[in-house]
């Protein structure tokens, strides 16, 4: 029988504490250290998990446990350093989105973590949403009909960070999600925000996308919304799909409803385009739920194992990153 894996977690925020639960039930990994900077955090873990190793810096951690693999949890901005000692240190890394700030130090790492013979994935938890998943093989399936245009809005009050804007924060989960349902990356971008609550990052922005395919998508977040909305919608010649992350009992619903032009319109002169209409049922697929953040560590382990590239590699986390950047800049340029 393989022994256990030895993983260690670096940052145990918002994020990083759910990594320690859902590892620390799983019988093939052993979750040898865990590091944060807050003495306030390492005693709430110490209170839940009195056995784990605690550490106030990654590097000791790595030292101390010499790790099979990290997952990286730290705020964005030391995102390069961990991630770089950890694959220095011979471990297989899985990293929290965004996997970097610019394209230039995600390139690197995934440079290094080739040169190391190392996997470097990147969290982007949506990809492992069984929700999407689902959508993604309705869209291939043809249920939506042509493709016309996606649509995301991603708003609420609270959990305001302080190390990246909005759109650094939320944002991600869109573009890589578009990435992954179309199959390619963005080829133009346009974005506006607001810097409301601070004058140092936006805290909303609304950012139009042009993919190669000609399928365009927009994308609304928002900090400062009342209205909480995790909301992805497909809208096609056949039908509209809709994403809702929020709710439980049907996060898919497929309106079949939708407008095409008929064929003869090519030889119709001006004025004479015939429009087909759908209107059909609204229906709401079964999917057989899971948590997406243990998909998503099913997923990392087995790349762990088998050596195999996971679908949300390093590179790809380096593309969205690519978007972002192109966001950032295009924020400065329309800023008031």
């Amino acid at each position: 029988m393989q022994r256990p894996l030895n993983i260690c977690v670096a940052g145990c925020g918002h994020w990083g504490k759910n990594y320690v639960r859902v590892l620390s039930n799983r019988t093939d990994v052993e979750v040898c250290g865990v590091a944060d900077p807050s003495e306030a955090v390492r005693d709430r873990i110490q209170q839940a998990y009195p056995n784990l190793r605690l550490f106030s810096s990654h590097q000791d951690m790595l030292d101390a446990c010499a790790p099979d693999a990290v997952v990286v949890a730290t705020i964005a901005r030391q995102h390069v350093t961990v991630i770089s000692d950890s694959l220095q240190a011979g471990a297989d890394v899985l990293a929290e989105k965004p996997l970097t700030l610019t394209e230039h130090e995600a390139e690197a790492l995934c440079t290094q973590a080739e040169e190391h013979n190392r996997i470097l994935m990147t969290a982007h938890t949506f990809l492992f949403n069984q929700s999407v998943r689902k959508l993604k093989e309705l869209l291939h399936d043809g249920i939506a009909g042509e493709l016309y245009y996606l649509k995301a809005r991603r708003n609420h009050l609270g959990l305001i960070r302080d190390d990246v804007n909005a759109v650094w924060d939320l944002a991600p989960h869109d573009i890589s999600m578009f990435m992954y349902l179309l199959g390619e990356a963005p080829c133009e971008i346009q974005a506006m925000g607001r810097r409301i609550l601070r004058k140092d990052r936006e805290d909303v922005a609304f950012i139009n996308l042009r993919f190669p395919s000609g399928a365009l998508a927009n994308i609304q977040v928002s900090w400062a919304d009342a209205n909480k909305e995790r909301v992805l919608d497909v809208v096609g010649s056949k039908a509209r799909i809709t994403f809702d992350d929020i709710d439980i009992q049907e996060p898919i619903r497929i309106f079949q409803k939708g407008v095409s032009v008929g064929d003869d319109s090519a030889t119709s002169s001006y004025g004479d385009f015939k429009y087909l209409f759908r209107d059909g049922d609204i229906l709401s697929p079964k999917i057989d739920m899971k948590e997406p953040l243990s998909s998503l560590c099913d997923a990392f382990l087995h790349a762990v194992i088998t050596r195999e590239s996971p679908l949300s590699d390093g590179w790809f986390g380096r593309d969205v990153v690519k978007v972002l950047c192109k966001i950032e800049d295009e924020l400065n340029r329309n800023e008031l």
